[in-house]
């Protein structure tokens, strides 16, 4: 096969606004190194993540919600996930769905020609396990918004599905965020789980997860949205800021609080869970300074776990759930790559369902 030297990529070249965000139609195509193996991107999905390191909201000194203006407050020393710099220009991207055309050093030729999604998380080859030395696909290395990318091969997910490209690429971070937070949470049947902001990528995603788990579910989303995180499966569907949240339950019994959404509501949800209860957070999309009565932490015997570094048993579970039809894609939308901007303008709008994705 004979592949091109040059590529069409969306380049993020600081930290900032949308015009960071520049299309190159001749940028290098990279080549698969030692371990590794080359990629033709069919599609690759939007996440918080991108729109987060773009405008240096992990930074602490940002304190409110994902904001354009961010960017403005966050210290230079700590705009990422990891709480370091990254370097630019850099491809963002991390939800990959695609096929393998070439391979490096170390992996077998036989994989070329697999259809694979990505495991986001890159790891330590001498300590999977060390979570000290992780990266993320599209931060610490050059993700999917091209039509090319390299990744180690431990991290292409061979997948076996009559699903689009577009429909696999709403997985791989989504899902494998809301299938950590369960995990941690280790969330049973025996459990029901409050999802704030169940229409989101995220929020649907728990939805499915838990109800896989034989959990009672009960999202909280805007009520023009309440029939869509029906259909994925919530026993319940409130208001996303019920005024009186526990006379909305009407003597739910919350054993679980999944939480991706944090802000001003977080002390009014926290309230709710039952004695011996788990909080389990991987966002805070509404804000993340938050307030805690510490006496609802201790008196009631809670349980908090953050949730950012999947466990190891996260992504091949993944795979089989799409594979066994137990899950089902939410595309709410798909944009070329050149569209990109307006892309993460209509994700960032949250008037959709589920996920939205480019295609190269």
């Amino acid at each position: 096969m004979t592949l091109p030297t040059t590529m069409k990529a969306m380049v993020t070249t600081g930290h900032g606004g949308l015009d960071k965000l520049v299309l190159h139609t001749d940028w290098p195509r990279p080549e698969a190194g030692p371990g590794q193996v080359l990629i033709r991107v069919g599609a690759c999905g939007l996440n918080n993540t991108d729109i987060n390191t773009r405008i240096g909201w992990y930074s602490k000194a940002v304190t409110g919600a994902t904001t354009a203006d961010a960017a403005q407050n966050a210290d230079s020393e700590d705009p990422s996930w990891g709480g370091k710099p990254i370097a630019f220009p850099r491809i963002q991207g991390a939800d990959v769905c695609g096929r393998i055309v070439a391979v490096g050093d170390g992996v077998d030729a036989a994989r070329i020609g697999e259809r694979v999604i990505g495991d986001c998380w890159l790891r330590d080859p001498a300590d999977l396990t060390d979570k000290r030395r992780t990266g993320y696909f599209g931060s610490e290395c050059d993700g999917g918004f091209a039509e090319y990318t390299v990744m180690p091969a431990r991290n292409a997910l061979a997948i076996r599905s009559d699903l689009s490209d577009a429909e696999l690429a709403t997985f791989s971070c989504s899902y494998s965020t809301a299938e950590g937070m369960l995990t941690r949470a280790a969330v049973t049947d025996a459990d029901t789980v409050l999802v704030p902001g169940a229409s989101g990528g995220v929020g649907g995603a728990l939805v499915q997860l838990a109800k896989r788990r034989g959990a009672r579910v009960i999202g909280l989303a805007s009520e023009a949205k309440h029939p869509e995180v029906r259909a994925l499966g919530a026993d319940l569907v409130l208001p996303r800021a019920p005024g009186n949240p526990r006379a909305a339950l009407a003597g739910e019994a919350i054993t679980v609080l999944a939480d991706v959404v944090g802000g001003p509501a977080f002390p009014a949800l926290l309230d709710l869970l039952e004695r011996g209860g788990r909080y389990t957070c991987s966002g805070a999309i509404a804000g993340p300074m938050v307030s805690l009565d510490l006496r609802t932490l201790y008196l009631r015997d809670l349980t908090f776990t953050g949730s950012t570094v999947i466990d190891l048993t996260v992504m091949p579970a993944l795979v089989r759930y799409i594979e066994q039809g137990a899950i089902r894609p939410v595309l709410a939308a798909t944009f070329p790559l050149e569209r990109l901007a307006d892309a993460q303008e209509a994700f960032a709008a949250k008037h959709h369902t589920g996920n939205i994705v480019v295609i190269p």
